[in-house]
C-alpha cells in the first residue's frame, strides 16, 4: 500500500487494455469510485465530471484531495464493450517522521 502525507493531492492513473491483444482501447463507459475510512462513496462519470480525465486513449486519470487521514479505496471500472474493473488503496497519514 502506497503512503502520502494527509493533504496530499494523490493522482490514481489506470488504463483499459483489449483483452485479445493487450491494446489500449476505449470502453463504452467510465467510471470511478473512492471512499476514505468507509465513509461515504464519491462516483465520477467520464464526460459528466471533470475530475475524471482521459489522458490518451484507454488511459485516464483522478486526482483525489487526500485532505483526511485513513484508508482510501479506489475503483475504476468501465461497462458496456471493454468492461473491466480495477481495484486499488493507499493511505494518508498524518503522523510525523
Amino acid at each position: 500500500m502506497k503512503l502520502y502525507s494527509k493533504g496530499s493531492l494523490v493522482r490514481v492513473s489506470f488504463e483499459f487494455r483489449q483483452e485479445s491483444d493487450d491494446s489500449l482501447h476505449d470502453p463504452t463507459a467510465v467510471f470511478f469510485t473512492w471512499k476514505v475510512n468507509d465513509g461515504t462513496a464519491t462516483l465520477l462519470t467520464y464526460l459528466i465530471d471533470a475530475a475524471l480525465v482521459k489522458d490518451a486513449t484507454g488511459q485516464y486519470h483522478v486526482d483525489i484531495d487526500a485532505s483526511a487521514a485513513g484508508i482510501y479505496k479506489t475503483r475504476a471500472y468501465a461497462t458496456g464493450t471493454g468492461q473491466s474493473a480495477e481495484e486499488r488503496h493507499f493511505e494518508a497519514t498524518s503522523n510525523f517522521l
